[in-house]
């Protein structure tokens, strides 16, 4: 399992972030370490997402960060440039994917259905984004594929929230989930740095109850 994918395995969830003003990135950071959280996935939904990955990539080492949102291939090459160690798409692009795997990035391409998945396993991946979760049956669509793709591990996102997070995680082929509830954008606009990091501390504190029993 690669360094990236095992991290993720171990803390449960990515939380995904939608930044307007690249500054807060570092603050935003911070709070999440502060949680216990030392991940994000900054989406290319605002012009402020390379900037905000570049910031934290070059002043919080710790952090581990990467894109989402990532449509294409110059998408991917301008998260990675900034400082990106991981890519997240919400749907399958072959050409996206194959970039990744011919730079060594890790890449968790949406799925949504069982032809999503094989085409996912021709390019040899075992992590997939089962996205948009929720609208497409949540847990028991999770079941049902687990079945015939039993070595394939997922990161449902999508309408993941405190509430319905344990019922994900209690899944074997759950490798984690993502999720916005954490950072609200709301609170990132408002600079609540400290409210995240409650966010964050409580959905810890879940992953560690469910999967490590504490």
């Amino acid at each position: 399992m690669a360094p990236i994918i095992a991290e993720v395995d171990h803390l449960g969830i990515i939380p995904v972030v939608e930044i307007e003003n690249s500054q807060d990135a570092i603050p935003l950071a911070h709070a999440l370490i502060e949680g216990g959280l030392p991940i994000a996935e900054i989406t290319f939904r605002t012009e402020a997402a390379q900037k905000a990955i570049h910031n934290i990539a070059r002043n919080v080492p710790r952090m581990i960060v990467g894109a989402g949102t990532v449509l294409n291939i110059s998408q991917a090459e301008q998260a990675v440039a900034s400082g990106a160690r991981f890519i997240v798409s919400p749907g399958f692009s072959s050409s996206v994917v194959r970039w990744c795997l011919d730079q060594g990035i890790p890449v968790f391409p949406g799925v949504a259905t069982p032809t999503d998945i094989i085409q996912a396993l021709d390019y040899g991946l075992q992590v997939l984004k089962f996205f948009p979760a929720e609208a497409l049956g949540g847990v028991n669509t999770l079941k049902a594929l687990s079945g015939p793709f039993k070595k394939t591990r997922f990161i449902p996102t999508g309408g993941i929230s405190a509430e319905n997070l344990p019922n994900y995680l209690d899944l074997q082929a759950v490798l984690a989930c993502g999720g916005s509830w954490i950072t609200p954008k709301k609170l990132i606009r408002s600079g609540n740095f400290e409210e995240i990091t409650q966010l964050t501390i409580t959905a810890t504190k879940l992953v560690k109850q469910i999967r490590y029993k504490e």
